[in-house]
This record gives structure tokens, sequence and C-alpha cells, in this order.
């Protein structure tokens, strides 16, 4: 939401700017650690009290990345050690901090030290630190007291409709949460040997690797970071010859491996570092390597870690992967949904794919119809447009099952009313324990089974007396039971009906 009264407060007099707005006074760009440096936290306190702010909330945390080969983390944690005591680890999206180490926070950006961020309290006071020494200060408040006392100090508050590092979440697509539902998903996935490590993004520039078993998973998810972005990938691969051949002959790669004690490392380098990288990675167990470009870098799936309440109030994204888009789409389904799809194609083992909305979902052969078929080009065939309906939607395999026939009445029903009745029909088939009649005059009519024991003069050493397929044979209805699909018949009971009263 964007607070109405913003401010940008600088050491830089206004009368010195030309008509394009560019500074043309003498003030050094660099922060002199000293008395404009104390004015600019004591601004930003006075913007506080009036407010009524005595917290601020870390949005956004950002420090240059870690990831580039041979980089190693400066010792005193870009000046983080000192205001949390878990380092890094306490500056993260969402971390709510005292006013004390806010101002400090803004200190350590005001001289570039590395760690920057939004300082926020959501809907009452804004603070963010552009370079060169600008502070943009953002309120719901007119703030009458704080503009006079930021002039006392030597500085000059300007007003401006909104500050330049604002921040509106991009919605445009829905964001994964790194839910129950996603952390099953990574278990499927880990069980079928589809993933084997997960990128954790803790920090704008800052991520660990985790190596991802079985019985790994819940560990990690239990340490992962708030708010943390989250990549799936494939495993490591073993043959690290083939891994060290893959490398690119120029350009930039990022490259993840396993030492012999089983710690993942990972380092980005270019064409002058490949020797020191392959040098690094001969003696692993197991390696990869990942390209750095946005749109080579496609991970399995991602996601954003939710609050304890399930909330996703992250407001970066991760970029959505084919499969993080089949997420979003499975999200809009539901179980009885009608949807209109086109028949893809028939597999071999009789499932038939058919496209709904660009995903791909399917129709095992018993859901396309009430009555026996041999094969699904029986009721469809590729390119025809279809309704169906949903029988069930799995997020965590991503598949979804339709049903054909549940859009039509079970014609079975129909047939309770023959109970009783004596009907000829034709025998379909013979098997061992008796022989099956079609009790509807039409091809594809349904069949019921005349036990062994329940033929006309029926003898263990000569159970079906010769009957055979095509015949036509006079049977009672015993019973039918659509639920069981299952019909009953009895040759020897018909027998005993005389035959003008049988239906022909």
């Amino acid at each position: 939401m964007q607070l109405p009264y913003v401010y940008r407060v600088t050491k830089y007099d206004p009368a010195d700017r030309d008509e394009h707005g560019h500074y043309t006074g003498t003030e050094d760009t660099v922060g002199d650690h000293g008395e404009i440096e104390a004015a600019c936290l004591q601004a930003v306190e006075a913007f506080a009290a009036e407010a009524g702010i005595d917290r601020l909330s870390v949005r956004e945390p950002q420090i240059p990345s870690l990831a580039h080969f041979g980089v190693e983390r400066p010792p005193d944690d870009f000046g983080l050690d000192g205001l949390f005591p878990t380092g890094l680890a306490g500056f993260h999206d969402g971390a709510e901090v005292p006013l004390g180490i806010g101002l400090e926070l803004v200190r350590l950006m005001l001289r570039d030290s590395g760690a920057w961020c939004r300082l926020e309290t959501e809907g009452t006071l804004a603070v963010h630190v552009g370079w060169d020494q600008y502070l943009y200060i953002c309120s719901s408040r007119p703030c009458e007291e704080a503009l006079p006392r930021t002039r006392e100090l030597g500085l000059f508050p300007e007003r401006l409709d909104a500050s330049p590092y604002g921040m509106e979440a991009d919605r445009e697509n829905a964001q994964r949460p790194g839910d129950d539902d996603f952390w099953a998903g990574l278990r499927w996935a880990v069980a079928i040997g589809r993933a084997g490590l997960l990128e954790e993004t803790y920090i704008e520039g800052a991520s660990r690797w985790h190596h991802l078993t079985h019985d790994a998973v819940d560990t990690i998810r239990a340490g992962i970071a708030p708010r943390a972005r989250l990549a799936v990938w494939p495993d490591l691969s073993s043959d690290i010859d083939a891994v060290l051949g893959a490398l690119p002959t120029e350009g930039l790669i990022e490259c993840v491996w396993q030492d012999k004690d089983g710690r993942l490392h990972s380092a980005v380098a270019d064409e002058y570092g490949f020797p020191e990288l392959t040098t690094r990675i001969s003696g692993s167990d197991a390696a990869t390597l990942l390209s750095v470009y946005a749109d080579e870098r496609v991970p399995l799936f991602t996601a954003v870690m939710p609050d304890d309440d399930g909330v996703v109030r992250a407001r970066w994204q991760t970029e959505p992967t084919p499969s993080d888009r089949n997420w979003a789409f499975l999200k809009t389904l539901h179980q009885g949904e009608i949807v209109t799809g086109t028949v893809t194609h028939i597999a071999d083992f009789g499932v038939t794919f058919v496209d709904i909305g660009g995903f791909e979902a399917m129709i095992n052969i018993p859901e396309l119809s009430w009555r026996p078929i041999h094969h699904p080009s029986d009721i469809v065939s590729a390119g025809q447009e279809i309704n169906a309906e949903i029988l069930g939607v799995d997020p965590i395999r991503e598949r979804v099952s339709l049903s054909l026939k549940a859009l039509h009445g079970d014609p079975m029903h129909l047939l309770t009313g023959l109970i009783g009745r004596t009907i000829v029909g034709r025998v379909t088939k013979l098997v061992p324990f008796g022989v099956f009649v079609r009790v509807e005059d039409v091809e594809n009519g349904f069949e019921g089974l005349v036990h062994n024991s329940e033929l006309a003069d029926w003898r263990p050493d000569s159970p079906q007396l010769g009957i055979q397929v095509g015949d036509a044979l006079p049977v009672k209805v015993l019973d039918v039971d659509p639920g069981r699909r299952r019909i009953t018949l009895s040759h020897r009971q018909a027998a005993s009906v005389d035959g003008d009263e049988a239906d022909a």
C-alpha cells in the first residue's frame, strides 16, 4: 500500500538543482560517518516518533551475491554481526526489529556496507535508502513535527508522490507456498528419483544448498529461513568426468558439488575460473552444472515459505516453472466439476489423455463407458472435443482423473426390472466356472454370468454340456447389482419355464 506522505530527505539543497533536477552543488555523495549521518538517523527517529512507531520490519533484505567463485563472506557479515545475534540468519524478510536496530540498519545502508533492505511498519511508516545518501521516508501522517525537526538538523525534506524504492507485490502469477502440500510433493519427487537438491535463497544474494533424501526432508524443512525462496533441482551426478565434460567453452556457469565429507558447495565461474573449478570438483563425490541465465535456469518447481499461519507475506516471487503453472491451474479445479477438453492421444495401455486448458488429464478405460468396451477408440478418438467430470485432483503427482461416463446415467439400473424374468441371450464367453450371456440385444450390451451350478443338467465331468459361443440360451435373471457391476443368471431355472413364457 502506498503511504500518502512521502519525503526525500537529503543533505542536498534543492536550490542547487538544475531544471532537470540534477544536483549541481558541492556536497560529496559519500557519507561523512559523522554529523550528517547522525542527522539522518535523528530524522528517521523523529518521523518514527510522530508515527508512534518503536519497531520496524525488515523487508526484501539483500547482500552482494555470495555465489561467485572465490568470493568469501566478509568477516563482519556486512556489519550485521553486531545487530543480530545469529548474524545473517536474523536478517530475513519479516524480521521485526526495535527502532534502535532499525536505525543501525539505516546507518549500514548509508555507508553502503553491502546489506540493504526496506524498513517498514505496514500502513504506517516506511524507510528506504537509495544511492548517494538519498533517504526516503513514507508516512501515513503529515509529519508536522518531524519536518521542522529535520530542517533543524540541516537536512532538506522534499515532498514526493512516491518513493522510487517502494515495492508493490507482483501477483500476476499465483505464488506457490512452501506449505504441507509442497513438502509432500517434494517427498514424492525424492522417492521417485526426480529430485535431489533444494536451493534455499534466504536473502537476496545468498543461498544454501541441501541434499535431499527421504530421511532428510523433515530436518531440512525445520531449518529453512523464514520467507525463503525455494527451488527444487534434480540430483547430483556421480559421473564427475561427464560433469566436467559439459563445461561450456565460455560464459558463466554455476557448479554445485558434494565433497567427500558430504558437504555441499557452490560456485559461479567463467572460462577463466574453469581450471580452478575443475581442480576443486575433480575429487568430489558428485556434482552438477546449472545455468546462471534466467531463461535457462529452470528448476523442477519452486515455492516461497509462508508464515506460521500459512499465509505467504513475502513480496518477492519465484519465476514460475511448468510444474508451478500446473500447480496454479490444479488449484482452480474441483472434484465433480465438468470440464471441456480435447482428446490428445490414446496410450497403448488404454488410458485416454485429454487437454483441459493446457494441462493433460487422463481417463482410465473403465471411466469411458458404463457398458463394456474393448478399447478406448470404441468411444473416443484423437482430436475429439469432449465434456467430462473431474473425479479427482492430485496436486502432488500433478494428475487429474476424468470420467466420461459420469455425465450419463448408468443403464444397468434399467435392467433391475428384469429380475425374476426369463430371457434369451447370446453366449459371449466360456470360462471354467460358467458361461457369460449378453442380456441386451446390442453389440456392447451388458453380460451376466451363469455359474456352472446354474446350468441345466449340470455334471462335473461335462459342466457346460456342449454350449458354444454365439448360442442362444434361455436364462432367468436372478440379480442385477449395478454397484458391483454384476448380473447373476440361471439356465437351470429358465429351463423349467415353458418356452412360451420366455422373452425372445
